[in-house]
């Protein structure tokens, strides 16, 4: 929990204010960061979308992008992202999706979460995305996708100061 404090000193600090996109995570994400007392400073909203149709019905996820590359990818977990970030006043917003197990899909290993975070900044917002593998059983991934999708925003945060990451426009 201490972790999660130093996050909400740090959203708040730098007057962040944090929208979610969860797929493989199902709403966890905002649920852990809703246990944080005080969140409502930095939390705005959080959407679930299972499917692919919700992904593209609310975030705008196209069905091109998830028959090319896959609904675990890397590409997906972007449009999610800039999507979320586009439909809330939010200026950081993650994603994730993946497959939690406890089997293998599509040839993807269960275990394997691909994330997005991006950041609104002036006229344009930046992206990062990253794919991780982790062990356990279905709820155990979760957890763990979970705690990483949360813990990056700083390094992620610093890294879009010093103007890296994928820039586009609003």
């Amino acid at each position: 929990m201490q972790n999660l404090q130093n996050l909400s000193e740090y959203l708040a600090a730098h007057q962040l204010k944090v929208v979610t996109a969860e797929s493989c995570t199902a709403g966890l994400v905002a649920a852990t960061l809703g246990a944080v007392p005080g969140c409502g400073k930095w939390l705005d909203c959080s959407y679930v979308t299972y499917s692919p149709e919700a992904k593209n019905r609310i975030l705008g996820v196209r069905f091109e992008t998830i028959k090319r590359c896959n609904l675990t990818s890397e590409e997906v977990a972007a449009e999610m992202v800039e999507g979320a970030l586009h439909i809330s006043p939010a200026n950081v917003a993650l994603s994730n999706t993946g497959v939690a197990g406890p089997t293998d899909e599509g040839g993807i290993s269960a275990g394997t979460v691909c994330f997005g975070w991006a950041f609104r900044q002036g006229d344009g917002i930046r992206t990062f995305t990253e794919t991780k593998h982790f062990g356990g059983g279905r709820n155990a991934v979760r957890d763990a996708a979970a705690d990483h999708a949360i813990m990056r925003i700083p390094a992620l945060h610093a890294k879009m100061l010093a103007g890296e990451g994928e820039k586009k426009p609003v």
